[in-house]
């Protein structure tokens, strides 16, 4: 979809809502979208204000701002693209943490028990899936324990890029590919719970994923701004870390 088209399709959204000047929207990393529905439930109950949800790559969602997109709040898979809207102005306080993902190594039909970075390197695995590092924090974490790996040149060949985390959930639990690298969150996810066998990589071999949310910057009078506001503290609320933690989040 090109950016037109997006920006279209986002027109169309908040004229379809019965109080378009009121609704807001999440630009929400993939990781997340699972536990951001569960969030937009809550906070639509509790306050009554309707909200948007936009799901991503971290990357894909940061271009889109700089283009112009009219998201409120981006709830990111990592610290370094909110921090980096902050530094150019797109947002009058910098980004929090409400977040900590975990990496987990996934596959469809090979058993938990032989599910580690030493089988990769085997004849057993012909591709393997992995977000792409340039946009996705969760495939940067597995790029950091595939090259500790003393076959890391022959693994590098086997990797396929998802353009997102959801797009690599696809790969791995329809058997695309043999294995690949996902978030706890996503086969926890009711979508995905029971497709495949997974474990938890050791988060020693990667640095900790740190996910950040970034209220973005809107005018003294705009009718978004007490609901953006409300929404983002909300993310820090215990109702919030509650249902990040039914997700694996720390």
């Amino acid at each position: 979809m090109n950016f037109q088209r997006y920006i279209l399709f986002l027109s169309l959204l908040v004229t379809g809502c019965s109080k378009p000047s009121d609704k807001i929207i999440i630009a929400t990393a993939a990781n997340v979208q699972y536990v951001m529905q569960d969030i937009k439930k809550e906070f639509e109950k509790e306050t009554g204000k309707p909200i948007e949800i936009v799901v991503s790559s971290s990357g894909k969602l940061t271009t889109q701002i700089r283009e112009g997109a009219p998201f409120d709040v981006f709830v990111s898979a990592d610290t370094k693209y909110p921090q980096e809207i902050f530094e150019k102005g797109g947002s009058e306080e910098a980004p929090k943490i409400y977040a900590y993902g975990t990496l987990v190594m996934w596959s469809k039909d090979i058993p938990a028990t032989e599910l580690n970075p030493d089988i990769l390197a085997t004849e057993k695995i012909k591709k393997i899936a992995i977000p792409n590092p340039r946009v996705a924090p969760y495939g940067e974490a597995a790029i950091q324990v595939l090259e500790n790996h003393q076959s890391f040149a022959l693994i590098k060949n086997k990797l396929v890029y998802g353009e997102s985390i959801a797009q690599t959930a696809q790969y791995i639990s329809s058997g695309t590919v043999e294995a690949g690298f996902n978030a706890l969150s996503i086969v926890l996810s009711p979508e995905m719970k029971g497709k495949g066998n997974w474990v938890v990589v050791d988060s020693s071999l990667y640095k900790p994923i740190a996910q950040a949310a970034i209220l973005l910057r809107h005018s003294e009078n705009s009718p978004k701004k007490k609901t953006s506001e409300a929404f983002y503290n909300f993310l820090f609320s215990p109702k919030a870390k509650a249902i990040f933690k039914k997700y694996g989040y720390r």
